[in-house]
């Protein structure tokens, strides 16, 4: 029960790559809000070399977080554009299908290493992240000059209730092993041995969960399409991909992704060791962070602009494709991939943490209207979430 994600018409048309003759369009292309992480593609090859070389794992860490941003800026920018040449039908399940991929990689990576604790962490941190981190800076941000903002109340709605009763089917097996198991996992656990009965329930589990992501589907693309994707007043700028570059440039980005997400995950572990931070902490802010920065970073600039509607579909919509389409997928994911099946149980600190984040994403979306104070608010809970998962 969501709208497929549609970018900005200046986000999404602007150009990638300009011949030499266009410097001055390219340095202000560059320099704006659409623009910046592509700034940061020298680190991908850096990354890479310093992966050879066997530097520090702190310094192979950062380098290939700030690389995974410009590629997946890069994928955004080809699925939207694929998207647009493919019709309502096949563009809207082609952008909440591929919204999340960055994210979804790096997890495919971090579960065939075993590290269940850190899949489960950045799963509740692009949850927590995007509902009070990138909602809250929207609001903040949007709301500066303004008295109030608006948004489609019945859509954010929708979409928060729609992630509550996910989160909720999410913590049922958490509380079934609290209940009848050995209790919840630790913040510094790597991975934790459960029962065939509780990696059976999250089986059943993901499987729910990815039927109701069709029905949402269903939804928001046909049966209520007008109510999601209200007809765009702006006009299209600049010259639009052709199918077979949106394919080719989607292609390059998957292959740079997977190739960040190797190396980020391969260093996770001894870089949050010498650092002194705990792979929950890593995996829940900073992996969780990263794997969207240009997303959220959009979000921010179309509130900015005024446009509340695409800011709250982009912070809510992608918590609940990660709660329907992406933890199900992993669970999945976890028979085939890995030393085993990765159960959803959570712990302690993602469990209050995420129940939190969606109580408060439901609360605010109820008026349909935002300040620049909400949005002070939500930033605070998210500063007080990440002080605790520091300290846990």
């Amino acid at each position: 029960m969501w709208p497929p994600r549609q970018a900005p018409r200046d986000y999404r048309s602007a150009p990638v790559s300009i011949e030499p003759t266009q410097r001055s369009g390219l340095r202000r292309f560059l320099l704006s809000g659409a623009g910046w992480p592509y700034l940061l593609v020298p680190f991908i090859p850096l990354a890479i070399a310093l992966d050879v070389a066997g530097v520090s794992p702190v310094v192979i860490f950062f380098a290939s977080a700030l690389g995974v941003i410009p590629t997946a800026a890069l994928m955004g920018r080809a699925t939207e554009e694929l998207a647009a040449r493919s019709g309502p039908g096949i563009g809207g399940l082609l952008n909440v299908t591929f919204g999340n991929a960055p994210e979804l990689i790096i997890a495919l990576f971090a579960l065939n290493a075993g590290l269940h604790e850190v899949v489960k962490a950045s799963l509740i941190g692009s949850v927590i992240g995007n509902v009070l981190l990138v909602m809250g800076a929207s609001m903040f941000v949007g709301g500066l000059g303004r008295d109030r903002q608006y948004f489609n109340r019945v859509s954010a709605v929708a979409q928060s209730s729609m992630l509550l009763l996910a989160v909720a089917a999410m913590a049922m097996p958490a509380i079934f092993e609290l209940v009848e198991g050995k209790g919840l996992p630790s913040p510094g656990s790597e991975r934790v041995s459960y029962g065939s009965t509780v990696e059976h329930l999250s089986l059943a589990v993901a499987i729910v969960l990815i039927l109701s992501y069709g029905a949402g589907l269903i939804f928001s693309l046909r049966t209520h399409r007008d109510l999601f994707n209200p007809p765009s007043e702006e006009d299209e700028h600049g010259e639009p991909w052709s199918v077979r570059r949106s394919v080719g440039m989607l292609a390059l980005a998957g292959v740079a992704v997977g190739a960040m997400s190797e190396i980020l995950v391969g260093s996770i572990s001894e870089a949050a060791s010498s650092i002194g931070l705990t792979e929950f902490f890593v995996g829940a802010i900073v992996v969780a962070i990263v794997g969207n920065a240009a997303e959220h970073w959009v979000a921010v600039l179309v509130a900015r602009k005024d446009k509340m509607d695409l800011a709250v579909n982009i912070s809510i919509g992608s918590s609940a494709q990660i709660a329907l389409f992406v933890a199900p997928v992993l669970v999945l994911c976890s028979f085939f991939l890995g030393p085993g099946p990765m159960p959803l149980v959570f712990n302690g600190f993602e469990l209050g943490g995420i129940f939190l984040a969606v109580l408060i994403a439901t609360h605010v979306t109820d008026e349909g209207e935002s300040t620049w104070f909400e949005g002070v608010q939500l930033l605070a809970v998210y500063a007080v979430l990440a002080l605790a998962f520091a300290f846990a």
